[in-house]
């Protein structure tokens, strides 16, 4: 018999019974869940992914909610598991849900939530850190320092690229992308090439507006073009930052004949998902051109890397911290709690997942209604007219 999951319990006589799979941080989630009569267990295993067998421990045969991470996979077992154990919700702490079966979820009548709204400048600030440490060679100076190498000023000594006036190019410029060019367009004066499904008004109107005030005080003004592919943008950008979703269209968006219409000494990061690279051709391109520098923050097959991305001193590899700000981590967590906590309560579903502030303001209570639920329509939840 497999033995048991540690496992620590809050309010232990609550009438709901809500399982998070890791320990999250901050005390809030916790305490509005066990304000609100929960029993929670918080698995508190050594072990960073947990696996099938064991979350189906931890459901056991009551269950009302679970509080998820983006490295499970939740499919047709697991929510088959809690739907039989009487659990309504289910809550990645994430934005992303590419681990989540949604039709699984729906054919069992569980609640998905997910934790939009609250990571859109941590992320994008974690992008334009990779972007300028990659610039500046940052990582690999660092090296050389912390191993003795360096014994005096060289005028070739690990000489970057000037962001200044350069063009930065995104790929993907909702939210975490729109946030990100306005980081380096006003942050380094950069001019500004994107390409998305959708035009981004407001992004525009911001580098506009920016370009007019530099040209006012006799500098030089910023620019901004919308590409009608993203080739154009690999072609013209010299740093390049990729925020689209993950799907069969951006499967392998830059692959060995895109990384291909770069520029020689192009910069590309990614802090969107990992198989939106073809990995073991960015390998390959980084090797035959020194020059060309990354930034990664995932992977093609996380926690790995391919063969040789560890090797390579013109790449910046970071793991998965993109939202790794203690506000934001702290936020995901109780918004995870208030989607389960939400459903189990009955809860009507807020109206704008990006507008989660009522919900992390720790001087009030929070709106009585569930964050974000991604297959609300699905399960004809009502919408909450707060």
């Amino acid at each position: 018999m497999a033995k048991p999951l540690q496992i620590e319990v809050y309010n232990p006589n609550g009438k709901y019974r809500v399982i998070s799979t890791k320990p999250m941080p901050g005390t809030r989630w916790i305490n509005l869940l066990i304000e609100q009569d929960c029993r929670l267990e918080i698995c508190t295993q050594k072990k960073t992914i947990l696996s099938v067998e064991d979350i189906i421990s931890l459901i056991g045969d009551k269950c009302d909610g679970v509080i998820g991470q983006l490295t499970e996979e939740w499919g047709e077992t697991l929510f088959s598991a809690l739907s039989r154990a009487g659990g309504k919700a289910f809550s990645n702490m994430a934005v992303g849900y590419n681990n989540v079966d949604v039709n699984a979820a729906n054919k069992y009548g569980v609640a998905v939530g997910n934790t939009p709204g609250v990571l859109t400048e941590t992320t994008a600030e974690l992008a334009a850190s990779l972007s300028l440490s990659a610039a500046r060679r940052i990582v690999e100076a660092d090296e050389f320092m912390r191993i003795g190498l360096y014994d005096g000023w060289l005028p070739h000594l690990f000489v970057g690229n000037l962001l200044k006036g350069q063009t930065v190019g995104v790929i993907g410029a909702g939210r975490i992308g729109s946030a990100y060019a306005r980081m380096m367009v006003e942050g380094f004066k950069m001019n500004l090439i994107y390409y998305d499904l959708y035009q981004a008004t407001r992004l525009e109107k911001f580098v506009t507006a920016y370009g007019q005030f530099l040209k006012a005080n006799g500098e030089q003004p910023v620019t901004w073009k919308r590409a009608s592919s993203m080739e154009e943008v690999l072609r013209e950008a010299d740093v390049i930052s990729l925020h689209p979703i993950l799907d069969k269209t951006t499967y392998h968006l830059v692959n060995k004949e895109r990384l291909a219409m770069m520029k020689k000494e192009a910069i590309l990061v990614n802090c969107s998902r990992g198989p939106v690279v073809d990995e073991v051709a960015l390998v390959e391109h980084l090797k035959a051109n020194p020059m060309f520098r990354v930034g990664l923050d995932v992977f093609e097959d996380e926690p790995y890397m391919k063969p040789g991305l560890a090797d390579m001193k013109n790449a910046i590899v970071v793991p998965h911290i993109a939202s790794a700000s203690k506000w934001t981590r702290e936020g995901m967590a109780t918004l995870a709690a208030l989607n389960v906590l939400g459903k189990i309560k009955g809860y009507p579903i807020w109206s704008d997942p990006n507008r989660v502030e009522p919900f992390l303001d720790e001087n009030s209570r929070p709106p009585a209604a569930c964050p974000s639920i991604v297959n609300s329509k699905a399960l004809g939840l009502p919408v909450s007219k707060l």
